[in-house]
């Protein structure tokens, strides 16, 4: 079985080295090891040394050469926008405190679909519209994304 042994960032390998594509869904786009099918039919496994977020247009580089383009699988979303800022505000912080992946813009926020989630968010009395689209949330920060070592102290 061909092995995808490494992740190049979109723009920065060959495209006319594309041996196929593969669409994924958010869930599959931060994996370390998988079996894959891409979307041409080439079967192949994602084996990484650690997991690594998959954006769309990143090259899976093959061990025996070409590569496989990631694209991003249209998924159900929700577009939230709150009544004021103050509002907005608060639907932030409760859909970060649930470390949900969003994309945040300046006047709304898109989330994907989960039916606990918009019901909280109605709620809170925001507006909520869904949609299906190919997105990319970013994964809300955890404690151990966010930690940093501390720095060391010189001997004494």
């Amino acid at each position: 079985m061909k092995r995808a042994i490494e992740v190049v960032r979109a723009g920065h390998w060959p495209s006319s080295e594309r041996a196929d594509t593969v669409t994924l869904l958010f869930d599959d786009r931060y994996r370390r090891r998988l079996r894959m099918l891409g979307d041409g039919g080439l079967d192949f496994l994602l084996d990484l040394i650690e997991p690594i977020v998959l954006h769309t247009g990143d090259g899976l580089k093959l061990e025996e050469g070409g590569f496989v383009e990631v694209k991003a699988a249209e998924e159900d979303l929700v577009e939230v926008k709150g009544r004021d800022a103050a509002s907005f505000a608060r639907i932030a912080w409760h859909l970060g405190n649930r470390h949900l992946p969003a994309a945040i813009a300046a006047d709304r926020i898109l989330i994907r679909d989960d039916h606990v989630i918009v019901d909280m968010l109605k709620g809170l009395g925001a507006e909520v519209r869904k949609s299906r689209r190919r997105s990319i949330p970013k994964a809300a920060p955890t404690a151990s994304t966010t930690r940093s070592r501390p720095s060391p102290r010189p001997a004494a």
